[in-house]
């Protein structure tokens, strides 16, 4: 490893993640290019996760660890690790997912060699809470185009956001917003990735995403490993339940009233206007807006159905408390 600033900078949020961490941290130190930093961001953890992590500390110099003082949520978390980072390319890591020994170094190859691409990742398949192998995750995106609107349709389709683990330049990531404190945080966060430069897929599993019990997409969004299965990838009867995501991308959101899908909407118009394209581009990425959402204008409605079952619940228990104080 250069002594200098390393080249890469690897960032861990982590919650209770004692079950998989050591593997995923192996996964991580064995990788053929050695010249990253590794950065642990402790959600606050009670279980051994802090332990775990001081012990390997003690043990590689590339890893820094930082521990939370209470947990701030999934997204701060997130954006942490890459306040903390100081590489020109940066890499989002699980604490309970695995990496082929080269993979870091088959993505860097690419961006070193096309600048025109700002993020590189590989081909992926699930695995179990063992670590044996499940299915393959065969959605396939064309983000390799050169029209930013073109980009921006293919990230409308009904993905893992699978993406976010790839190698990414940190001057791409410096140019957007942080990850959004709201469900599907990670899909806007790729969504205005793409809008500024290239994806580039590298024809090879080299990316195992584990399937286990206390993951967020389990308690969720119970049938992901349909996605992209017998045309379930469109279906609608197949989505997260964007309310508890929201919640477990920022725990401040808990008890509040929420507009999980109307926020969603919104932050994909945000994505468009702000971003650095021509008026006709814009308008192309609100055509493929309208016709990739088509369909599910009833979510819309559902979130309003449920503000007001709200309101309603709060005035008749405030009333009742008012009727009970007066007699």
């Amino acid at each position: 490893m250069s002594s200098n600033q390393p080249r890469l900078s690897i960032g861990l949020p982590v919650y209770n993640g004692e079950k998989f961490l050591q593997e995923a941290l192996d996964s991580l130190l064995d990788q053929t290019f050695e010249d990253f930093e590794l950065i642990i961001s402790d959600n606050a953890s009670t279980d051994k996760t802090e332990e775990i992590c001081r012990a390997y500390v003690k043990q590689d110099k590339r890893i820094r660890y930082y521990r939370n003082q209470h947990n701030i949520g999934c997204a701060r978390n997130f954006n942490r690790v890459f306040e903390l980072a100081s590489g020109e390319y940066f890499k989002w890591a699980a604490y309970d997912d695995l990496h082929a020994p080269d993979f870091i170094s088959k993505c860097v190859e690419v961006l070193d060699r096309d600048p025109s691409i700002i993020l590189c990742h590989t081909q992926a398949y699930f695995i179990d809470e063992q670590g044996k192998f499940l299915q393959n995750y065969d959605i396939k995106l064309k983000t390799d185009s050169f029209k930013p609107h073109d980009r921006f349709h293919e990230l409308l389709t009904k993905h893992l956001c699978y993406q976010c683990y790839g190698v990414i330049r940190a001057s791409a990531l410096k140019k957007i917003p942080p990850m959004g404190g709201y469900a599907y945080g990670d899909g806007i966060l790729l969504s205005r990735l793409g809008l500024l430069g290239r994806f580039y897929e590298i024809p090879e599993y080299l990316f195992f995403a584990r399937n286990h019990p206390q993951q967020s997409m389990s308690m969720f969004f119970p049938n992901y490993l349909l996605v992209g299965k017998n045309n379930q990838a469109s279906s609608l009867s197949e989505l997260p339940d964007f309310y508890a995501y929201t919640v477990w991308f920022d725990s401040a959101n808990e008890g509040k009233i929420l507009f999980p899908h109307w926020r969603i909407l919104w932050e994909y118009f945000l994505s468009i206007w702000r971003s650095p394209i021509s008026l006709y581009e814009r308008l192309c990425c609100h055509k493929s807006l309208q016709q990739k959402l088509k369909g599910t204008e009833y979510l819309l409605l559902k979130d309003l159905l449920k503000v007001l079952q709200k309101l309603l619940l709060t005035w008749k228990n405030t009333s009742f408390l008012e009727k009970n104080v007066t007699l």
